[in-house]
């Protein structure tokens, strides 16, 4: 029973937070140059300082977040008051096969037993529905406050002579790199140096072949 009421443990729980929401929020953009066009930069020599933030959970921990979060609540809570409402149906449902006497017909038992099924597979259903509809409604309200939280965030590394800041997700192995000093990304200097060290050199510029060249258009027909 306790495995169909996802969105009534959820909500009875308190505050919660949705699974996945730092990927739709997105957290702060790295300052970096992106890995695909690396800019040239003299490697950063100063001391390392570097910052963690659970950045989902900050964004539900701010009063902000926390008033979207409550408004969420207030607004499924008919919602789950009619799952528990079918779950305590069902509860009694079950209790009266078991204390049914033994003079019971099979077949009158066997009708009741697919009455209880049906109601639980209901209670599957709507309670798989809220939950999906109360998850995305979570991460639709975050993520716009993590949108708002993101230069907070930025200014406050920077401010505090952060050189890295990492983001917490929760997840297994989960540290991801969210913003770095100019000139601690040494990606670009490792390709130049392997580069220089293994003397394979680069490959040509890729002449145009006839199908790259622009074609002209036929001249119109008369």
């Amino acid at each position: 029973m306790n495995r169909m009421l996802a969105l009534v443990s959820a909500m009875g729980a308190g505050l919660m937070i949705a699974t996945g929401v730092a990927q739709t929020a997105g957290p702060p953009a790295p300052a970096t140059t992106p890995a695909t066009t690396p800019a040239p930069s003299a490697p950063y020599a100063g001391p390392s300082k570097i910052a963690i933030i659970e950045y989902e959970q900050v964004a539900a921990a701010t009063n902000e977040g926390q008033r979207a979060l409550q408004e969420l609540q207030k607004k499924y809570e008919p919602k789950k008051a009619s799952l528990e409402q079918l779950a305590q149906e069902i509860d009694t449902l079950k209790k009266q096969l078991q204390a049914a006497p033994a003079t019971m017909s099979d077949d009158d038992r066997a009708s009741r037993a697919r009455d209880i099924d049906t109601k639980e597979k209901q209670l599957q259903r709507d309670s798989d529905d809220a939950s999906t509809a109360y998850n995305s409604d979570v991460q639709d309200a975050l993520s716009k406050i993590a949108k708002k939280l993101s230069p907070t965030v930025i200014k406050y590394v920077q401010e505090n002579g952060y050189t890295i800041l990492l983001n917490n997700t929760g997840q297994q192995g989960g540290l991801d790199v969210m913003w770095t000093v100019n000139g601690t990304d040494i990606s670009q200097a490792i390709v130049e140096a392997y580069n220089a060290e293994s003397k394979v050199p680069a490959l040509p510029p890729s002449a145009p072949t006839a199908n790259s060249r622009p074609r002209t258009a036929a001249p119109p027909k008369r």
